[in-house]
């Protein structure tokens, strides 16, 4: 569940000892209480990733945390990432790294396409995505969908960074159901994007991973040359196989052209992926792509230029031949979900 607990058990308690005697000839002071190091008053947010293996991060504060009928909500401040915002008890991202995460899930597509003005955003609750879309100096509209009104008041609240991009009026903001938006929709877009929370089971999103969901949904709202993206989940070596190579695959029976990409991102102690669908190629090189960042972007961008991007689809080896040989696909009876959640003590 979601990382944060009452306020009496996220601090330690401070335990002393000592004590004293009498020898046979000699008076023995009592010996003072020692002090405990002044890591022991530490918080610290913990987050489980497996059955044995966990990550802990050290807290200044606890900053707000609640929960509305879908999900559980915290920002934590951690002394090593600065604030960080916490759905489930998964690590969503923190204002030291998410640039990362927003950069490579949004520039890519955007770029490729040969120009986009429409953008429909699934979830993106916290407004970092739609910040970085709202760069694009082509773009004209952008629509994001996010199922949780608590979860989009609360980011708006507590996450300053984003406050101009919730204020856009190219922004469309809609509480619903991506699905049902996108469904019932009569618009068509240039960009698709999936800012979904990972597909945990029980939670609201894995449908948005599907086949069918692709298919008879996504797709369909795609403008011609139209490009989809979703942020895939953990990519590592030990870890792709959860849902990276699943949704890759899944993709590739729906697009014509599927890119996967990958980068390290230190906050969530892995390296995270993204895929990328289109039923056109993705044939830029890196010196076309870094005139169109120089031409289209508004301000300069911190993590991605054309040399990274390009470098970032280029998979270690056992990445690779995991990718070529997934046969799973993601349906709604045959799902795959990422373990684990998140409490602080």
């Amino acid at each position: 569940m979601v990382g944060a607990m009452p306020a009496e058990a996220l601090s330690r308690e401070v335990s002393g000892g000592g004590g004293g005697g009498y020898g046979s000839k000699h008076l023995q002071l009592p010996v003072p209480p020692k002090q405990q190091p002044a890591e022991a008053d530490c918080k610290w947010y913990e987050e489980e990733i497996d059955d044995d293996l966990k990550l802990s991060y050290a807290l200044n504060s606890v900053l707000h945390r609640g929960a509305s009928k879908y999900q559980e909500i915290a920002l934590l401040d951690t002394k090593h990432f600065g604030k960080a915002l916490i759905i489930d008890g998964k690590m969503q991202s923190t204002e030291m790294d998410e640039f990362i995460y927003h950069e490579s899930l949004i520039h890519p597509p955007l770029l490729f396409h040969l120009n986009p003005k429409t953008v429909f955003i699934m979830g993106g609750g916290e407004g970092s995505a739609a910040r970085e879309v709202l760069r694009h100096k082509t773009v004209q509209r952008v629509v994001m969908c996010d199922i949780d009104q608590e979860v989009v008041d609360f980011c708006r609240t507590y996450l300053t960074v984003n406050r101009e991009a919730f204020s856009s009026n190219k922004l469309c903001l809609i509480i619903n159901d991506a699905r049902v938006e996108l469904e019932k929709s009569k618009e068509k877009f240039d960009v698709i994007v999936g800012d979904l929370a990972d597909p945990v089971e029980g939670g609201p999103c894995y449908q948005l991973y599907t086949k069918s969901f692709y298919e008879h949904i996504v797709k369909p709202k795609l403008n011609d040359h139209g490009i989809f993206v979703t942020q895939a989940g953990p990519a590592g070596v030990l870890t792709h196989k959860e849902v990276f190579s699943s949704i890759y695959n899944t993709l590739k029976h729906v697009f014509k052209y599927v890119q996967a990409y990958t980068a390290h991102v230190p906050s969530f102690a892995d390296t995270w992926g993204w895929v990328m669908a289109s039923d056109y190629p993705f044939d830029l090189n890196a010196q076309q792509i870094n005139e169109r960042i120089k031409d289209r972007i508004e301000g300069e961008l911190v993590y991605l230029s054309g040399e990274f991007l390009i470098s970032s689809t280029t998979l270690n080896k056992s990445i690779h031949q995991s990718l070529l040989n997934e046969t799973h696909l993601y349906t709604e009876d045959d799902a795959r979900f990422i373990y684990g959640h998140g409490r602080a003590c």
